[in-house]
């Protein structure tokens, strides 16, 4: 996975968990095959490609204090 597989006009959301004013929240892309990961300060900036498994057990992981 890399930033080329996240097209430019893919659809990034926040979560419903993050503040309507907040500026620093992570914003992510559900795409066919990859999710998009982006600093919501910085949408053009750098950004993460995951499989949908890896994003399925990054989550998981952080869910259950994993990573602490």
């Amino acid at each position: 996975m890399s930033m080329s597989d996240i097209p430019a006009d893919a659809k990034w959301f926040k979560s419903s968990h993050s503040g309507s004013g907040d500026d620093t929240c992570v914003e992510i892309a559900m795409l066919p095959g990859v999710v998009g990961v982006r600093d919501s300060v910085d949408p053009t900036g750098p950004k993460l490609a995951f499989t949908p498994t890896a994003w399925r057990t990054l989550t998981t992981r952080v869910k259950n204090g994993d990573l602490v």
